[in-house]
């Protein structure tokens, strides 16, 4: 199953309140939300991190609005560690199954940990992200995302 298969069976198993659009593949946060009609700061980015130190070795999926910048060493600390770094692009394939900029604020593996910023959480009704593709979002709703993403809610940003 892919990671966009997963991601559509867990929100119609809960019956949460979304949809899916389809569009071109851009790479920049501002292009994805002129296309999808949101904000920027409604997008949910989700960074791959490594993490180490304190006898911590830890992949963390780092999950902010797309408007601001994650502070690593919070990323770090949200999980006991004391720095971080952004994954390889191998080991993103690895945990998520996406290339970067595809990846859902949602894991699906086991070793990836999921840490959401509280600002996501707390601006919009309503949160964008790719879909575990390029070309396809989903516009989810803010409440059910928080019924569903089971991770830590801790500030990670600047």
């Amino acid at each position: 199953m892919t990671t966009h298969e997963k991601l559509i069976a867990l929100l119609d198993q809960h019956q949460a309140r979304y949809r899916v659009m389809e569009h071109e593949a851009t790479g920049k946060c501002e292009a994805v939300a002129a296309i999808r009609g949101t904000e920027v700061g409604q997008g949910a980015k989700a960074l791959v991190c490594h993490v180490k130190g304190n006898g911590i070795k830890q992949h963390v999926l780092a999950v902010l609005p797309a408007d601001q910048q994650a502070d690593l060493s919070k990323v770090a600390a949200a999980v006991g560690g004391r720095r971080a770094s952004l994954a390889s692009p191998a080991e993103v394939d690895t945990l998520t199954g996406c290339v970067f900029g595809a990846i859902p604020p949602f894991s699906f593996h086991p070793d990836l940990q999921l840490v959401v910023d509280p600002l996501l959480l707390e601006r919009y009704d309503e949160i964008a992200f790719n879909a575990g593709l390029l070309e396809q979002s989903v516009v989810l709703n803010i409440a059910d995302y928080q019924a569903l993403h089971n991770g830590n809610v801790m500030k990670i940003i600047l």
